[in-house]
């Protein structure tokens, strides 16, 4: 590997840390819904609520990123995330109510909704076109990868027998690889693009030659005729030049929640147990689940720059669609039982292959560079806004019919199987500046 490859693949690597705190984050309290529930007495409507403030609070961190992601860089929002992962992985591990457990998983879900703007942002930003897809891939391999390590996490807790202390310590082992990230981020560079916009030139030609890029010059051409052909209307994201880019950005964020991947990941664990299976059965298969999506996601990043976004997203949909209909089958006839660990691992293999390996990198890449941390921030807010929703009604509709969210999945599925062939262009091997002339509308 060339010294500009390593140079840049490292850098990425650390920024894509954010996304393995993302993923552990996301996925570590499938783990402890049931001790929850119980410790808390906590009804079904409650216990949705304790899952979903954490999505609330991602809608939040979304919100209120964009404008210090550019007047700060990017970097250093990074490491003020960092400190936001630590303080409410103690907080979750030292909660003496639900109340403060609840206010702690909303700080974690402030530092998960800036982390999925700013970390692929930032990857996007530094990474040469033909290896941007796998480098901004980078951040999502960290995300299942962190789902992994908290299904893991809680298989491994679960076996020391803690009792009712068993989810602090499931929850609040998250502070290890949050200090391991703070202290990383100092490591890497701040954003070409961004010292660009802020007339740091030298610093930015500095940061393109490190990373390896052959057309240093021809670059920051690039990207300073880009900043001139939008200034002033970098606070206008919602104009009719730029509908294009944010249709893209929303409906895959749509889709990809539509899809029933957070409700999965959340209540993987209850799932399994209104199958029949018991806890520690349930763990263990929380923990094949998470392997396939790492597996499969690793799969899609190693060909995501020669096969191409839009391709992915075609096999994905279909796939992904098969295997939600016969999880509906199961639950609806009470049967066939022994195929739900195949069909779910199925459906969470065509989902890593697809929609978990492109979304980051897709959002990345359709906004120029004038809004593209306000077009990054909308589309996470949709993501999160549409994981909340789906996050908290999920336990409360199953509870009635355990086959009826997976017939809803499984039918948005196709629905956007058409919306990708008809509407979706193909970005791979493209310049973000080149990718701002295509999809950008005067």
């Amino acid at each position: 590997m060339k010294t500009g490859s390593f140079q840049v693949f490292i850098i990425a690597l650390i920024a894509a840390l954010g996304g393995f705190l993302f993923g552990f984050d996301t996925a570590v309290i499938s783990g402890t819904t049931a001790d929850l529930e119980r410790l808390f007495s906590l009804d079904k409507f409650a216990l949705g609520f304790t899952v979903a403030i954490a999505l609330i609070g991602t809608i939040v961190g979304t919100l209120i990123v964009g404008k210090p992601a550019d007047k700060y860089g990017r970097r250093k929002i990074l490491i003020i995330t960092a400190v936001i992962y630590t303080i409410s992985a103690f907080g979750c591990a030292l909660s003496f109510s639900w109340e403060t457990l609840l206010f702690a998983r909303f700080l974690g879900g402030i530092g998960v909704g800036v982390v999925s703007v700013v970390g692929p942002m930032y990857i996007a930003e530094i990474a040469p076109a033909a290896k941007r897809g796998r480098l901004v891939g980078l951040f999502q391999f960290n995300v299942v990868f962190g789902i992994l390590m908290a299904y893991f996490s809680n298989y491994v807790v679960g076996l020391f027998d803690l009792g009712d202390l068993e989810w602090r310590y499931k929850l609040g082992i998250q502070a290890l690889p949050s200090i391991v990230f703070f202290f990383a981020l100092f490591c890497i560079p701040r954003s070409p693009r961004w010292l660009m916009t802020k007339g740091y030139v030298e610093e930015a030609r500095s940061v393109l030659i490190r990373v390896g890029e052959e057309r240093v010059e021809e670059v920051l051409s690039e990207i300073s005729e880009s900043i001139k052909a939008d200034h002033g209307s970098g606070d206008l994201l919602f104009s009719k030049k730029f509908s294009y880019p944010i249709f893209l950005a929303v409906s895959i964020a749509v889709f990809n929640q539509l899809s029933g991947i957070n409700a999965l990941l959340y209540y993987l664990n209850n799932i399994f147990s209104q199958a029949g299976f018991d806890k520690v059965s349930g763990d263990l298969q929380s923990v094949a689940v998470g392997a396939t999506n790492l597996l499969f996601t690793m799969i899609a990043m190693s060909i995501i720059d020669k096969v191409g976004r839009r391709t992915l997203l075609l096999v994905g949909s279909i796939g992904t669609a098969v295997c939600l209909a016969g999880v509906s089958v199961i639950f609806f006839t009470n049967s066939l039982q022994f195929l739900l660990v195949y069909l779910l691992v199925g459906y969470i293999a065509f989902f890593g292959f697809s929609q978990g390996a492109v979304i980051w990198v897709y959002i990345s890449e359709v906004f120029p560079n004038s809004v593209r941390s306000k077009g990054q921030a909308l589309g996470s807010f949709t993501h999160w806004a549409m994981a909340a929703i789906v996050s908290w009604s999920f336990p409360v509709l199953a509870a009635h019919s355990g086959g009826v969210p997976f017939v809803f999945f499984c039918v948005m599925m196709l629905v956007q199987f058409v919306v990708v062939f008809f509407f979706y262009p193909e970005t791979k091997g493209k310049s973000l500046e080149q990718l701002q002339k295509d999809l950008t509308r005067e």
